[in-house]
């Protein structure tokens, strides 16, 4: 199973040039694809205060990510338990999560974030 970051969702429903070959290649591969609630919750919290520009709502996002063939992860107890055994490397409380999920999951991870590579997740860019 791969988990997408959130600035990946958000580059698939605007602008999928950003994505890296790499990324395209694993998103169209067949495997399962997953997105976290976090990373809905945390778009919605960013479009809320107007730090996000997009024109869907959430559900909206999730009818894409169905036609996509993305999958959503909830959050589970286990994931929020294992958080506090990550080292102290990133601090965006949505990415703790993401990294978490990607753990106990034993989930490969789309991402551009370096921070995030520090941590022991297979990091597909």
């Amino acid at each position: 199973m791969t988990l997408i970051d959130t600035h990946i969702l958000i580059w698939l429903l605007s602008d999928s040039s950003k994505l890296s070959d790499t990324a395209k290649a694993e998103l169209k591969s067949g495997k399962k694809i997953c997105v976290s609630t976090a990373s809905l919750w945390e778009i919605a919290l960013k479009k809320a205060i107007g730090k996000l520009d997009i024109s869907y709502t959430i559900v909206d996002i999730v009818k894409k990510c169905e036609a996509y063939r993305i999958d959503v992860l909830p959050i589970k107890p286990e994931h929020l338990d294992y958080i506090s055994k990550l080292p102290d490397i990133h601090r965006d409380p949505f990415d703790r999560l993401i990294i978490s999920q990607a753990e106990v999951e034993g989930c490969s991870l789309i991402t551009r974030d370096e921070l995030i590579s520090q941590y022991n997740i297979p990091i597909i860019w």
